[in-house]
């Protein structure tokens, strides 16, 4: 039996998915993706940019009155794993509400690509596709703090 996708989890209430989750100014952003797709370590990039780890490995998600919220699962909260590294420390915060998802399986192939989002646990979420953009850290730090601009382009 395959492990749970975010991919199928419209119905549910609650589930535990192999992700990571970060926390930025108390708002969760999950990362999905395969094993050894660097989920793990673009939580890692992100806390050395002062984002905090809700989750690595496995995250519980919930539905809460309408909103998606994102914690560790009990049995590893408080712990990420550095590959070759081993597994360290860290003070975990959480629950969170979710705020956006990234897969780091998807290439986003537009420079300014259109919003999309994903149903999970009832609710709509925002996606973006990971794999392969530059200086991902760094984006999705600056996106949890201040949003992102969606300009209507003028017509020719």
């Amino acid at each position: 039996m395959s492990a749970l996708s975010i991919y199928d989890l419209e119905k549910q209430d609650s589930a535990i998915l192999h992700a990571s989750c970060a926390a930025v100014g108390g708002r969760g952003l999950l990362i999905v993706g395969a094993s050894g797709a660097g989920k793990s370590a673009l939580v890692l990039q992100m806390m050395a940019l002062g984002a905090e780890l809700v989750g690595d490995d496995r995250v519980a998600l919930r539905n809460n009155g309408g909103e998606v919220t994102a914690d560790a699962a009990p049995n590893i909260r408080g712990v990420i794993e550095a590959r070759g590294i081993g597994l360290l420390r860290v003070p975990p915060v959480g629950p969170v509400g979710l705020r956006y998802v990234v897969d780091l399986d998807q290439r986003e192939e537009a420079r300014l690509p259109d919003p999309i989002s994903i149903r999970a646990l009832g609710q709509t979420v925002p996606l973006l596709r990971g794999r392969g953009v530059p200086n991902l850290a760094s984006a999705l730090m600056q996106l949890m703090k201040m949003g992102r601009v969606n300009p209507e382009w003028p017509s020719k």
